[in-house]
């Protein structure tokens, strides 16, 4: 992993980590610095990650955002978006987490990969990917955001280690060749009620393209997708926003389901 630093850059990881610490989201990075790259919004991202390795903390993966259209819309963008998982961000399906150790939390139902061989960029196709899957999971991703009420563009979202939170993954194990992920449907259900669906396509087409995208960017960054990784491909449908007390449960078409309670 190269990282590259700046004044700015480190004084802006730094804002961020104060954030997460306090739980206190902080105004837009992008607000009073228009200039910031994605770039150098990307090196924030690895300053912060790099910190919290020297704190002994494991990468155990990666997490891609904005892969649906509505969402890069709503950003004014046109690609997705990528952060770190960590093992402290882990937590085994049928969790009850405390709601007070995020800011600002919402949740998202995705299809997780587990590769079992490095994927090194550029250029990886999503036939790449299957081949280097060990197996594929149900999950959540628990996003959260350390920039006060979610006013984020694509540089905010992007220093802040593509907002994310922490992440759960279900149980059951499936090879790829036993599901459709792109005709794959799934249900959302807040508190025994049905507030969401989607489909596999609607993550850039087919969720293996989402990983063969993250692969081909990290070759920018000299990062490679490593072999014993979970991947998180992204959203199959809104974020939807968590208060305390509430259960999620996500059920997928052949592919078994994921739980989670906040306390």
């Amino acid at each position: 992993m190269t990282v590259q630093s700046s004044k700015k850059t480190e004084e802006f990881a730094l804002l961020l980590r104060k954030a997460e610490q306090k739980r206190e989201g902080i105004s837009p990075l992008s607000a009073d610095n228009p200039d910031l790259t994605i770039d150098e919004a990307y090196q924030i991202q690895l300053i912060n990650i790099q910190e919290k390795l020297n704190q002994g903390q494991v990468i155990t993966g990666k997490k891609i955002g904005l892969t649906s259209k509505a969402m890069q819309d709503l950003l004014g963008v046109n690609q997705p978006d990528y952060g770190h998982l960590l093992n402290g961000m882990e937590f085994e399906n049928d969790s009850v987490i405390p709601a007070n150790i995020l800011c600002q939390p919402k949740i998202e139902a995705e299809i997780a990969f587990k590769l079992k061989k490095d994927l090194t960029g550029p250029n990886i196709t999503s036939l790449d990917v299957l081949l280097a899957t060990e197996y594929i999971v149900p999950a959540f991703e628990i996003v959260d955001s350390r920039v006060q009420d979610w006013k984020i563009t694509i540089e905010d979202t992007v220093a802040d280690n593509a907002s994310s939170g922490l992440y759960v993954v279900g149980e059951q194990k499936f090879v790829v060749s036993e599901v459709d992920l792109a005709q794959l449907g799934m249900g959302l259900y807040k508190n025994g009620k049905l507030v969401n669906t989607g489909v596999g396509a609607a993550a850039l087409g087919h969720p293996a393209n989402c990983v063969a995208w993250l692969a081909t960017k990290l070759a920018e960054y000299d990062i490679p997708l490593k072999a014993g990784e979970i991947i998180l491909s992204g959203a199959l449908s809104a974020a939807i926003s968590i208060n305390h007390g509430d259960q999620f449960t996500a059920r997928f078409a052949g592919l078994g389901e994921v739980s989670v309670s906040f306390s």
